[in-house]
């Protein structure tokens, strides 16, 4: 029996190898929804989210660049939150931008944390980076060392959720259905 080896040539076309992963497509379907606003939920929580769990809570995804995209979370007539989503070199960074009416920056501020993992397209995980840590022992908050921040995205549903023990809140928003944008957050404008 004569076997005869084929060896066919591999052909790569430049530019139609991806190059995407589950972090670059979730930064990349998040940033589809640029300049649109969503009401929100809280869907898990305790007795300190009262406040959020009575308040209109709404995301606005505000700005978006390549590798950074700013999200407004009003809660109620509070605008003083901001979840900045940036790429890095080794996965997505989540920090949060807490200002007060003037603008000023909250001493709690620039607080989050870097992915540990490449997540999925439509999760991904930020535990607290040693920064946090230092910001929130230097103002008595020392039960959120150990915080870890997580975001899904799929086509009716944005999560913010964040997880420590003893505490698992979770904001979700709905994409079905835009509402109207919100004003500028504080010290954004």
């Amino acid at each position: 029996m004569n076997k005869r080896l084929i060896i066919l040539p591999l052909i790569f076309a430049a530019g139609t190898a991806s190059a995407s992963t589950p972090q670059q497509d979730f930064f990349d379907s998040l940033k589809a929804l640029c300049g649109k606003a969503f009401e929100g939920k809280v869907a898990r929580s305790d007795s300190s989210d009262n406040a959020f769990a009575k308040s209109r809570l709404v995301m606005h995804v505000r700005e978006c660049g390549d590798s950074v995209i700013k999200v407004p979370f009003h809660v109620g007539e509070d605008h003083s939150r901001t979840w900045v989503i940036t790429r890095t070199d080794a996965g997505l960074r989540l920090k949060h931008d807490h200002r007060h009416q003037d603008g000023s920056e909250d001493k709690v501020t620039q607080y989050g944390g870097d992915t540990a993992d490449i997540g999925s397209a439509r999760w991904q995980s930020f535990p607290v980076d040693a920064e946090s840590i230092a910001n929130f022992k230097a103002n008595g908050l020392d039960k959120s060392v150990t915080n870890v921040w997580h975001l899904g995205l799929n086509p009716q549903v944005f999560s913010y959720r964040l997880t420590r023990e003893n505490r698992d809140f979770l904001v979700e928003f709905d994409l079905t259905k835009p509402v109207e944008l919100p004003p500028a957050p504080w010290g954004h404008e």
